[in-house]
Protein backbone atom coordinates (compact mmCIF):
# COMPACT_ATOMS: atom_id res chain seq x y z
CA UNK A 1 0.00 0.00 0.00
CA UNK A 2 1.38 3.30 -0.69
CA UNK A 3 1.11 6.61 1.47
CA UNK A 4 -0.31 8.59 -1.93
CA UNK A 5 -2.78 6.65 -2.69
CA UNK A 6 -6.72 7.15 -2.14
CA UNK A 7 -6.96 4.00 -0.23
CA UNK A 8 -4.01 4.85 2.57
CA UNK A 9 -5.20 8.28 2.88
CA UNK A 10 -9.09 7.95 2.81
CA UNK A 11 -9.33 4.25 4.59
CA UNK A 12 -6.31 3.01 6.05
CA UNK A 13 -4.93 5.60 8.05
CA UNK A 14 -8.31 7.29 9.59
CA UNK A 15 -8.92 3.18 10.13
CA UNK A 16 -5.74 2.84 12.05
CA UNK A 17 -5.72 6.25 14.11
CA UNK A 18 -8.89 5.47 15.30
CA UNK A 19 -8.89 1.74 16.05
CA UNK A 20 -5.54 2.95 17.92
CA UNK A 21 -6.65 5.09 20.31
CA UNK A 22 -10.36 4.27 20.96
CA UNK A 23 -8.55 0.56 22.18
CA UNK A 24 -5.85 2.97 24.21
CA UNK A 25 -8.68 4.92 25.87
CA UNK A 26 -10.18 2.38 26.99
CA UNK A 27 -6.86 0.62 27.72
CA UNK A 28 -6.76 -2.72 26.14
CA UNK A 29 -2.92 -2.44 25.69
CA UNK A 30 -2.47 -6.42 24.45
CA UNK A 31 -5.76 -5.83 21.85
CA UNK A 32 -4.32 -2.10 20.78
CA UNK A 33 -0.30 -3.80 19.82
CA UNK A 34 -2.65 -6.48 18.33
CA UNK A 35 -4.71 -4.33 16.17
CA UNK A 36 -1.69 -2.20 15.51
CA UNK A 37 0.19 -5.57 14.51
CA UNK A 38 -2.90 -6.33 12.39
CA UNK A 39 -3.07 -2.94 10.56
CA UNK A 40 0.60 -3.48 9.57
CA UNK A 41 0.09 -6.63 8.25
CA UNK A 42 -2.81 -5.69 6.17
CA UNK A 43 -0.27 -2.60 4.65
CA UNK A 44 2.22 -4.73 4.05
CA UNK A 45 0.64 -7.26 2.74
CA UNK A 46 -1.42 -5.38 0.39
CA UNK A 47 1.27 -5.75 -2.40
CA UNK A 48 1.19 -9.79 -2.35
CA UNK A 49 0.57 -11.85 0.00
CA UNK A 50 3.40 -13.93 -0.28
CA UNK A 51 5.47 -11.21 0.83
CA UNK A 52 3.89 -11.90 4.47
CA UNK A 53 5.00 -15.43 4.88
CA UNK A 54 8.40 -13.83 4.31
CA UNK A 55 8.56 -11.21 6.81
CA UNK A 56 6.56 -13.56 9.60
CA UNK A 57 9.09 -16.57 8.70
CA UNK A 58 12.23 -13.67 9.40
CA UNK A 59 10.33 -12.45 12.18
CA UNK A 60 10.13 -16.15 14.26
CA UNK A 61 13.65 -16.69 13.00
CA UNK A 62 14.85 -14.06 14.70
CA UNK A 63 13.56 -13.76 17.63
CA UNK A 64 14.10 -17.28 18.55
CA UNK A 65 17.55 -16.20 17.79
CA UNK A 66 17.09 -13.66 20.63
CA UNK A 67 16.03 -16.14 23.09
CA UNK A 68 18.45 -18.35 21.94
CA UNK A 69 20.68 -16.02 23.82
CA UNK A 70 18.76 -16.09 27.12
CA UNK A 71 18.47 -19.78 26.83
CA UNK A 72 22.74 -20.12 26.99
CA UNK A 73 23.25 -17.38 29.14
CA UNK A 74 20.80 -18.79 31.96
CA UNK A 75 23.10 -22.26 31.83
CA UNK A 76 26.25 -20.48 31.56
CA UNK A 77 27.43 -21.94 28.98
CA UNK A 78 31.06 -21.13 27.08
CA UNK A 79 30.74 -17.65 25.21
CA UNK A 80 31.32 -20.13 22.02
CA UNK A 81 27.57 -21.30 22.26
CA UNK A 82 27.19 -17.07 21.74
CA UNK A 83 29.31 -17.05 18.93
CA UNK A 84 27.58 -20.17 16.58
CA UNK A 85 24.09 -18.60 17.56
CA UNK A 86 24.93 -14.99 16.23
CA UNK A 87 26.21 -16.73 13.57
CA UNK A 88 22.98 -18.46 12.58
CA UNK A 89 21.31 -15.36 13.23
CA UNK A 90 23.39 -13.58 10.79
CA UNK A 91 23.52 -16.19 7.96
CA UNK A 92 20.11 -16.93 8.11
CA UNK A 93 19.73 -12.79 7.40
CA UNK A 94 22.30 -12.03 5.07
CA UNK A 95 20.87 -15.40 2.86
CA UNK A 96 17.89 -14.57 2.59
CA UNK A 97 19.02 -10.93 1.59
CA UNK A 98 21.45 -12.38 -0.73
CA UNK A 99 18.57 -15.02 -2.42
CA UNK A 100 16.16 -12.83 -3.58
CA UNK A 101 18.63 -9.57 -4.11
CA UNK A 102 21.81 -11.13 -5.48
CA UNK A 103 20.68 -14.27 -7.01
CA UNK A 104 20.40 -13.23 -10.59
CA UNK A 105 23.31 -10.94 -10.60
CA UNK A 106 25.84 -13.56 -8.70
CA UNK A 107 24.67 -16.22 -11.79
CA UNK A 108 25.00 -13.62 -14.65
CA UNK A 109 28.37 -12.24 -13.63
CA UNK A 110 29.39 -16.29 -12.94
CA UNK A 111 28.34 -17.06 -16.80
CA UNK A 112 30.18 -14.08 -18.31
CA UNK A 113 33.19 -14.58 -16.47
CA UNK A 114 33.51 -18.50 -17.01
CA UNK A 115 31.26 -18.75 -20.10
CA UNK A 116 28.96 -20.94 -18.52
CA UNK A 117 25.15 -21.19 -19.36
CA UNK A 118 23.55 -21.77 -15.83
CA UNK A 119 19.76 -20.45 -16.21
CA UNK A 120 19.20 -17.18 -14.18
CA UNK A 121 16.27 -17.28 -11.88
CA UNK A 122 14.19 -14.13 -11.72
CA UNK A 123 12.56 -13.33 -8.22
CA UNK A 124 10.73 -10.72 -7.35
CA UNK A 125 12.11 -8.87 -5.05
CA UNK A 126 9.64 -8.70 -1.59
CA UNK A 127 9.34 -4.83 -0.54
CA UNK A 128 11.40 -3.45 2.37
CA UNK A 129 13.15 -6.79 2.42
CA UNK A 130 16.86 -4.83 2.78
CA UNK A 131 14.84 -2.77 5.26
CA UNK A 132 13.81 -5.37 7.87
CA UNK A 133 16.70 -7.36 7.41
CA UNK A 134 18.82 -4.61 8.26
CA UNK A 135 16.67 -3.92 11.22
CA UNK A 136 16.90 -7.57 12.61
CA UNK A 137 20.25 -7.59 12.35
CA UNK A 138 21.22 -4.70 14.58
CA UNK A 139 18.59 -6.44 17.15
CA UNK A 140 20.57 -9.79 16.72
CA UNK A 141 23.81 -8.11 17.28
CA UNK A 142 23.09 -6.11 20.23
CA UNK A 143 21.16 -9.52 21.74
CA UNK A 144 24.54 -11.03 21.34
CA UNK A 145 26.24 -8.10 23.09
CA UNK A 146 23.53 -8.61 25.79
CA UNK A 147 22.33 -4.79 24.94
CA UNK A 148 19.00 -5.98 24.45
CA UNK A 149 16.24 -6.08 27.52
CA UNK A 150 13.28 -8.60 27.70
CA UNK A 151 10.85 -8.42 24.99
CA UNK A 152 7.56 -10.19 24.39
CA UNK A 153 7.04 -11.75 21.31
CA UNK A 154 4.08 -9.07 20.53
CA UNK A 155 6.50 -6.07 20.87
CA UNK A 156 9.03 -7.69 18.98
CA UNK A 157 6.46 -8.46 16.01
CA UNK A 158 5.61 -5.07 16.21
CA UNK A 159 8.94 -2.92 16.32
CA UNK A 160 10.24 -4.90 13.01
CA UNK A 161 6.29 -4.07 10.88
CA UNK A 162 5.57 -0.88 12.28
CA UNK A 163 4.31 0.15 8.83
CA UNK A 164 5.03 3.74 8.53
CA UNK A 165 8.82 2.48 8.39
CA UNK A 166 8.49 -0.89 7.17
CA UNK A 167 9.08 -0.61 3.87
CA UNK A 168 11.36 1.97 2.94
CA UNK A 169 12.89 3.04 6.67
CA UNK A 170 14.19 5.01 8.56
CA UNK A 171 16.13 1.81 10.01
CA UNK A 172 14.68 1.81 13.47
CA UNK A 173 17.17 0.32 16.87
CA UNK A 174 14.93 -1.77 18.98
CA UNK A 175 15.73 0.74 21.93
CA UNK A 176 14.11 3.83 20.18
CA UNK A 177 10.70 2.02 18.97
CA UNK A 178 9.89 -0.96 21.21
CA UNK A 179 9.98 1.79 25.06
CA UNK A 180 7.47 4.08 23.41
CA UNK A 181 5.36 1.10 22.52
CA UNK A 182 5.34 0.26 26.65
CA UNK A 183 4.94 3.66 27.56
CA UNK A 184 1.41 4.42 28.81
CA UNK A 185 1.21 7.97 27.93
CA UNK A 186 1.27 7.34 24.47
CA UNK A 187 -1.71 5.44 24.15
CA UNK A 188 -4.18 8.71 23.89
CA UNK A 189 -4.32 11.25 21.65
CA UNK A 190 -2.35 14.39 22.09
CA UNK A 191 -3.60 16.97 19.87
CA UNK A 192 -0.33 18.75 19.62
CA UNK A 193 1.46 15.75 17.84
CA UNK A 194 -1.57 14.99 15.68
CA UNK A 195 -1.12 18.49 13.86
CA UNK A 196 2.65 18.28 14.25
CA UNK A 197 2.34 14.50 12.34
CA UNK A 198 -0.31 15.99 9.92
CA UNK A 199 2.13 18.80 8.96
CA UNK A 200 4.88 16.86 8.83
CA UNK A 201 2.71 13.94 6.60
CA UNK A 202 1.26 16.50 4.06
CA UNK A 203 4.42 18.26 3.80
CA UNK A 204 6.07 14.89 2.78
CA UNK A 205 3.37 13.79 0.88
CA UNK A 206 3.34 17.01 -1.36
CA UNK A 207 7.32 16.44 -1.72
CA UNK A 208 6.37 13.53 -3.38
CA UNK A 209 3.73 14.00 -5.57
CA UNK A 210 4.55 17.43 -6.56
CA UNK A 211 7.91 17.85 -6.98
CA UNK A 212 9.49 14.41 -7.24
CA UNK A 213 7.05 13.01 -9.47
CA UNK A 214 7.45 16.07 -11.87
CA UNK A 215 11.14 15.68 -11.71
CA UNK A 216 10.72 12.13 -12.01
CA UNK A 217 9.19 12.61 -15.39
CA UNK A 218 11.93 14.54 -17.15
CA UNK A 219 14.22 11.63 -15.37
CA UNK A 220 12.19 8.86 -17.42
CA UNK A 221 12.57 10.58 -20.36
CA UNK A 222 16.17 11.22 -20.36
CA UNK A 223 17.20 7.96 -19.55
CA UNK A 224 14.92 6.05 -21.95
CA UNK A 225 16.60 7.68 -24.80
CA UNK A 226 19.35 9.47 -23.92
CA UNK A 227 20.84 9.36 -27.61
CA UNK A 228 18.98 12.34 -28.19
CA UNK A 229 20.03 14.59 -25.35
CA UNK A 230 22.64 17.18 -25.55
CA UNK A 231 24.61 19.13 -23.12
CA UNK A 232 22.10 21.16 -21.75
CA UNK A 233 19.40 18.54 -22.12
CA UNK A 234 21.48 16.18 -19.69
CA UNK A 235 22.58 18.68 -17.34
CA UNK A 236 18.67 19.33 -17.00
CA UNK A 237 17.55 15.14 -16.43
CA UNK A 238 21.17 15.39 -14.26
CA UNK A 239 19.60 17.97 -11.92
CA UNK A 240 15.99 16.46 -12.23
CA UNK A 241 17.29 13.48 -10.58
CA UNK A 242 19.47 15.05 -8.36
CA UNK A 243 15.91 16.28 -6.88
CA UNK A 244 13.89 13.47 -7.49
CA UNK A 245 15.64 11.10 -5.35
CA UNK A 246 15.96 13.42 -2.25
CA UNK A 247 12.11 14.42 -3.04
CA UNK A 248 10.65 11.59 -2.95
CA UNK A 249 12.73 9.49 -0.53
CA UNK A 250 12.93 12.53 2.16
CA UNK A 251 9.34 12.74 1.31
CA UNK A 252 8.74 9.14 2.29
CA UNK A 253 10.56 9.58 5.39
CA UNK A 254 8.66 13.14 6.20
CA UNK A 255 5.50 10.93 5.91
CA UNK A 256 6.84 7.96 7.85
CA UNK A 257 7.63 10.52 10.60
CA UNK A 258 4.34 12.45 10.06
CA UNK A 259 2.08 9.06 11.04
CA UNK A 260 4.51 8.51 13.87
CA UNK A 261 3.70 11.93 15.68
CA UNK A 262 0.15 11.32 14.93
CA UNK A 263 0.75 7.84 17.10
CA UNK A 264 2.62 9.88 19.68
CA UNK A 265 5.59 7.84 18.47
CA UNK A 266 8.80 9.44 17.53
CA UNK A 267 10.87 7.81 14.58
CA UNK A 268 14.48 8.87 13.93
CA UNK A 269 15.31 12.20 11.69
CA UNK A 270 16.82 10.33 8.33
CA UNK A 271 17.82 13.71 6.52
CA UNK A 272 19.19 17.10 7.45
CA UNK A 273 19.73 19.29 4.35
CA UNK A 274 21.84 16.89 2.82
CA UNK A 275 22.13 19.32 -0.30
CA UNK A 276 23.72 21.85 2.29
CA UNK A 277 26.80 19.73 2.58
CA UNK A 278 30.05 21.05 2.49
CA UNK A 279 32.08 18.05 1.91
CA UNK A 280 31.61 14.65 0.84
CA UNK A 281 31.64 13.66 4.67
CA UNK A 282 28.72 16.45 5.92
CA UNK A 283 26.76 14.64 3.39
CA UNK A 284 26.53 11.41 4.82
CA UNK A 285 25.83 12.90 8.13
CA UNK A 286 23.26 14.27 6.68
CA UNK A 287 21.80 12.07 3.96
CA UNK A 288 19.71 8.63 5.14
CA UNK A 289 21.48 9.20 8.33
CA UNK A 290 20.05 5.97 10.06
CA UNK A 291 21.53 3.68 7.35
CA UNK A 292 24.83 6.00 7.81
CA UNK A 293 24.50 5.08 11.53
CA UNK A 294 24.30 0.89 10.82
CA UNK A 295 26.98 0.99 8.47
CA UNK A 296 29.31 2.74 11.33
CA UNK A 297 28.00 0.95 14.35
CA UNK A 298 27.84 -2.84 12.68
CA UNK A 299 30.65 -2.44 10.01
CA UNK A 300 33.22 0.10 10.14
CA UNK A 301 33.57 -0.30 13.79
CA UNK A 302 34.26 -4.11 13.81
CA UNK A 303 36.53 -3.53 11.09
CA UNK A 304 38.66 -1.33 13.73
CA UNK A 305 37.21 2.00 12.75
CA UNK A 306 40.00 4.64 12.70
CA UNK A 307 42.07 3.02 15.62
CA UNK A 308 44.32 0.91 13.86
CA UNK A 309 46.06 3.79 11.71
CA UNK A 310 45.52 5.87 8.86
CA UNK A 311 46.18 3.20 5.69
CA UNK A 312 43.49 0.60 7.78
CA UNK A 313 40.97 3.52 8.08
CA UNK A 314 40.82 4.40 4.35
CA UNK A 315 40.56 0.36 3.91
CA UNK A 316 37.37 0.34 6.30
CA UNK A 317 36.19 3.65 5.10
CA UNK A 318 36.31 2.11 1.36
CA UNK A 319 34.93 -1.29 2.08
CA UNK A 320 31.99 0.02 4.22
CA UNK A 321 30.69 2.38 0.57
CA UNK A 322 31.24 -0.86 -1.43
CA UNK A 323 28.80 -2.88 0.59
CA UNK A 324 26.55 0.12 0.39
CA UNK A 325 26.76 0.71 -2.94
CA UNK A 326 26.15 -3.42 -3.40
CA UNK A 327 23.32 -2.96 -0.67
CA UNK A 328 21.03 -0.38 -2.98
CA UNK A 329 21.48 -2.95 -5.66
CA UNK A 330 22.25 -5.84 -7.67
CA UNK A 331 24.20 -3.66 -10.20
CA UNK A 332 27.32 -2.70 -10.98
CA UNK A 333 26.33 1.12 -11.00
CA UNK A 334 25.41 0.78 -7.10
CA UNK A 335 28.68 -0.92 -6.70
CA UNK A 336 30.70 1.80 -8.80
CA UNK A 337 28.78 4.51 -7.05
CA UNK A 338 29.83 3.52 -3.72
CA UNK A 339 33.25 2.79 -4.43
CA UNK A 340 34.02 6.85 -6.05
CA UNK A 341 31.79 7.98 -2.84
CA UNK A 342 34.19 5.51 -0.68
CA UNK A 343 37.34 7.02 -2.49
CA UNK A 344 36.00 11.12 -2.20
CA UNK A 345 35.57 10.11 0.97
CA UNK A 346 39.31 9.17 2.09
CA UNK A 347 40.87 11.93 -0.24
CA UNK A 348 38.92 14.25 1.70
CA UNK A 349 39.38 12.51 5.27
CA UNK A 350 43.85 12.72 3.87
CA UNK A 351 43.46 16.44 3.03
CA UNK A 352 41.53 17.14 6.50
CA UNK A 353 43.96 15.18 8.78
CA UNK A 354 46.82 17.14 6.89
CA UNK A 355 45.35 20.58 7.64
CA UNK A 356 43.89 21.40 4.24
CA UNK A 357 40.87 23.31 4.38
CA UNK A 358 38.27 24.63 1.57
CA UNK A 359 36.14 27.59 1.73
CA UNK A 360 32.61 27.00 2.56
CA UNK A 361 31.16 27.99 -0.80
CA UNK A 362 33.86 26.20 -2.70
CA UNK A 363 33.69 23.15 -0.90
CA UNK A 364 29.86 23.22 -1.72
CA UNK A 365 30.11 23.57 -5.38
CA UNK A 366 33.03 20.83 -5.72
CA UNK A 367 30.21 18.20 -3.48
CA UNK A 368 27.02 19.35 -5.35
CA UNK A 369 28.50 18.71 -8.55
CA UNK A 370 30.24 15.44 -7.22
CA UNK A 371 26.88 14.14 -5.92
CA UNK A 372 25.30 15.05 -9.32
CA UNK A 373 27.42 13.41 -11.41
CA UNK A 374 27.40 10.31 -9.14
CA UNK A 375 23.74 10.32 -9.39
CA UNK A 376 24.35 9.21 -13.14
CA UNK A 377 25.46 6.03 -12.03
CA UNK A 378 23.16 5.70 -9.52
CA UNK A 379 20.05 5.91 -12.02
CA UNK A 380 21.60 4.26 -14.62
CA UNK A 381 20.71 0.58 -16.23
CA UNK A 382 24.05 -0.19 -16.89
CA UNK A 383 27.76 1.46 -16.76
CA UNK A 384 27.10 1.50 -20.33
CA UNK A 385 24.33 3.45 -20.60
CA UNK A 386 25.89 5.82 -17.61
CA UNK A 387 29.50 6.17 -19.74
CA UNK A 388 26.80 7.51 -22.94
CA UNK A 389 24.88 10.11 -20.60
CA UNK A 390 28.34 11.11 -19.28
CA UNK A 391 29.51 11.44 -23.09
CA UNK A 392 26.08 13.77 -23.97
CA UNK A 393 27.20 16.03 -20.89
CA UNK A 394 30.58 16.36 -21.75
CA UNK A 395 30.24 17.02 -25.57
CA UNK A 396 29.32 20.25 -24.89
CA UNK A 397 27.01 20.73 -27.56
CA UNK A 398 24.32 23.58 -25.91
CA UNK A 399 20.57 23.82 -27.31
CA UNK A 400 17.15 24.82 -25.73
CA UNK A 401 15.52 22.80 -23.20
CA UNK A 402 13.31 19.52 -25.09
CA UNK A 403 9.95 20.33 -25.40
CA UNK A 404 9.02 17.09 -22.86
CA UNK A 405 10.66 19.03 -20.69
CA UNK A 406 9.14 22.46 -21.20
CA UNK A 407 5.61 20.20 -21.26
CA UNK A 408 6.92 19.01 -17.45
CA UNK A 409 6.22 22.63 -16.19
CA UNK A 410 3.66 23.73 -18.79
CA UNK A 411 5.25 26.37 -19.89
CA UNK A 412 4.19 26.08 -23.18
CA UNK A 413 0.51 26.13 -22.21
CA UNK A 414 1.44 29.03 -20.34
CA UNK A 415 2.66 30.85 -23.24
CA UNK A 416 -0.13 29.92 -25.44
CA UNK A 417 -2.61 31.60 -22.93
CA UNK A 418 -0.12 34.82 -22.45
CA UNK A 419 -0.06 34.84 -26.54
CA UNK A 420 -4.08 35.24 -26.86
CA UNK A 421 -4.50 37.55 -24.26
CA UNK A 422 -2.06 39.62 -25.54
CA UNK A 423 -1.98 38.77 -28.74
CA UNK A 424 2.37 38.29 -28.70
CA UNK A 425 4.53 35.80 -29.18
CA UNK A 426 6.36 34.22 -26.86
CA UNK A 427 9.89 33.32 -28.04
CA UNK A 428 11.45 29.94 -27.08
CA UNK A 429 14.15 31.81 -25.00
CA UNK A 430 11.78 32.29 -22.65
CA UNK A 431 10.80 29.34 -22.20
CA UNK A 432 14.13 28.67 -22.24
CA UNK A 433 14.92 31.05 -19.19
CA UNK A 434 11.58 29.69 -16.96
CA UNK A 435 12.99 26.38 -17.46
CA UNK A 436 16.57 27.77 -15.53
CA UNK A 437 14.23 29.90 -12.65
CA UNK A 438 12.60 26.97 -11.86
CA UNK A 439 15.45 24.87 -11.39
CA UNK A 440 17.08 27.59 -9.45
CA UNK A 441 13.96 28.05 -7.00
CA UNK A 442 14.33 24.46 -6.26
CA UNK A 443 18.06 24.77 -5.43
CA UNK A 444 17.71 27.79 -3.76
CA UNK A 445 14.64 26.02 -1.48
CA UNK A 446 17.22 23.45 -0.70
CA UNK A 447 19.89 25.37 0.50
CA UNK A 448 17.84 28.04 2.45
CA UNK A 449 14.79 26.70 3.78
CA UNK A 450 15.12 24.18 7.46
CA UNK A 451 14.29 21.04 7.17
CA UNK A 452 10.69 19.69 7.05
CA UNK A 453 11.78 17.53 10.32
CA UNK A 454 12.82 20.86 12.70
CA UNK A 455 10.24 22.70 11.56
CA UNK A 456 7.50 19.73 12.76
CA UNK A 457 9.34 19.78 15.96
CA UNK A 458 8.51 23.39 16.46
CA UNK A 459 4.92 23.40 14.81
CA UNK A 460 2.37 25.53 16.02
CA UNK A 461 -0.76 25.42 13.95
CA UNK A 462 -2.16 28.94 13.14
CA UNK A 463 -5.06 29.47 10.54
CA UNK A 464 -2.31 30.57 7.75
CA UNK A 465 -0.44 27.58 8.25
CA UNK A 466 -3.46 24.97 8.11
CA UNK A 467 -4.98 26.62 5.19
CA UNK A 468 -1.21 26.34 3.67
CA UNK A 469 -1.94 22.13 4.79
CA UNK A 470 -5.28 21.84 3.43
CA UNK A 471 -4.08 23.51 -0.13
CA UNK A 472 -1.13 20.97 -0.28
CA UNK A 473 -3.64 18.37 0.69
CA UNK A 474 -5.55 19.09 -2.31
CA UNK A 475 -3.09 19.61 -4.51
CA UNK A 476 -1.50 16.53 -3.49
CA UNK A 477 -4.53 14.57 -3.56
CA UNK A 478 -5.80 15.80 -6.91
CA UNK A 479 -2.00 14.23 -8.44
CA UNK A 480 -3.05 10.69 -7.24
CA UNK A 481 -4.08 10.35 -10.58
CA UNK A 482 -0.54 9.80 -11.71
CA UNK A 483 0.52 7.69 -8.40
CA UNK A 484 4.11 6.29 -8.86
CA UNK A 485 5.99 3.71 -6.66
CA UNK A 486 8.93 5.42 -4.50
CA UNK A 487 11.93 4.70 -5.52
CA UNK A 488 13.63 3.59 -2.40
CA UNK A 489 11.19 0.32 -2.44
CA UNK A 490 13.25 -0.87 -5.11
CA UNK A 491 16.25 -0.73 -2.66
Amino acid sequence: MLFNSYIFVFLFLPLCLCGYFILGKYHKVSLQKSFLLAMSLWFYGFFNLNYLFLILLSIIVNFGVYKSFSFVKGRNRERIKYQIILFIGLLFNLGLLFYYKYTGFLIENFNYLFQTGFRVQRLVLPLGISFFTFQQISFVIDAYKEEVPEYSFLDYVIFVTYFPQLIAGPIVMHNELIPQFQDDNKRRVNWDNMAKGLFQFIGGLAKKVLVADLFGNIVNWGFADIGVLDTTNAILVMLSYTFQIYFDFSGYCDMACGIGWMMNIELPMNFNSPYKAINILDFWKRWHMTLTRFFTKYIYIPLGGNRKGEAVTYLNVFIVFLISGFWHGANWTFILWGGVHGLLSIITRFCQNRGVKLSKIFGWIVTFLFLNLSWVLFRAESILDAGKFYGKLFHFHFGWPNDEILSNFNLDTCGIILSEIFSIMIPLKCFAIGVVIIFGIVILSLLLFANLGDQTKYFVPTRKTMLGIIVLSILSIISFSGMSIFLYFNF
